[in-house]
């Protein structure tokens, strides 16, 4: 046996179309249910539990227990960050499951990837962020960057003491180019909804940008 990660256990996992359903399902940051993740699959109740004993043991999943009631997440960004890798790939060779419809130029305008800001207004803050040099290779950001958004109310400072990285490029799958992940990916989005830019689409990934949020995210812009 070759020495090295166990690629190939983790890919036959997230590949089962039942899993892959649940996990997409929770890449919007929330938490469900196990009810909630078999009817996102498809299966029953009785199925369901059986997949997410597999997705918890090999740490795709995260379970949260309030009470009687049990609730599953992804495990961490990295998790993630590998979901929205693989729709790259799917969307680019054309894996589409369903015909597109008509939620999907919302999701390719702006939606939630897991904490932070991706499609078209992700990959565009991205790009500025690179324009204005508040980031450098890697992504490191920048003293520029930093005071940037600082500026927006970002605590850069409590960012840069967590052992989460701060910036991270995530490739988009809508867009096929990178968008912001990290620490900084998340509290950006979060600043975004504090001052009423953005608000979250109940039981989707969709983000909305609100008529004063589309004239200041443009204005942040420029």
């Amino acid at each position: 046996m070759k020495d090295g990660p166990d690629i190939a256990r983790i890919a036959a996992l997230i590949g089962d179309p039942a899993r892959a359903a649940m996990l997409t399902a929770l890449m919007d940051g929330a938490a469900l249910t196990p009810t909630e993740l078999a009817a996102e699959a498809g299966v029953t109740k009785q199925t369901a539990s059986a997949h997410i004993a597999k997705l918890e043991a090999a740490g795709l999943t995260a379970r949260e227990v309030q009470g009687r009631h049990h609730y599953l997440r992804l495990a961490d960004g990295d998790v993630a960050t590998v979901l929205e890798a693989l729709m790259t790939v799917a969307e680019r060779r054309g894996g589409r499951r369903t015909r597109p419809g008509p939620a999907d130029p919302a999701l390719r305008y702006a939606r939630v990837c897991y904490d932070h800001l991706a499609g078209a207004q992700g990959v565009a803050l991205y790009d500025h962020m690179q324009r204005k040099g508040w980031i450098a290779d890697g992504p490191v950001l920048t003293d520029t960057g930093a005071r940037a958004f600082e500026d927006l109310g970002v605590d850069i400072a409590a960012l840069r003491a967590k052992r989460r990285p701060v910036c991270r490029a995530c490739l988009d799958w809508s867009v096929r180019r990178h968008h912001l992940g990290g620490g900084l990916g998340q509290a950006v989005l979060t600043r975004f909804e504090e001052m009423g830019w953005v608000r979250r689409a109940a039981a989707s990934r969709v983000i909305t940008f609100t008529p004063t949020g589309k004239t200041a995210f443009a204005a942040f812009l420029r």
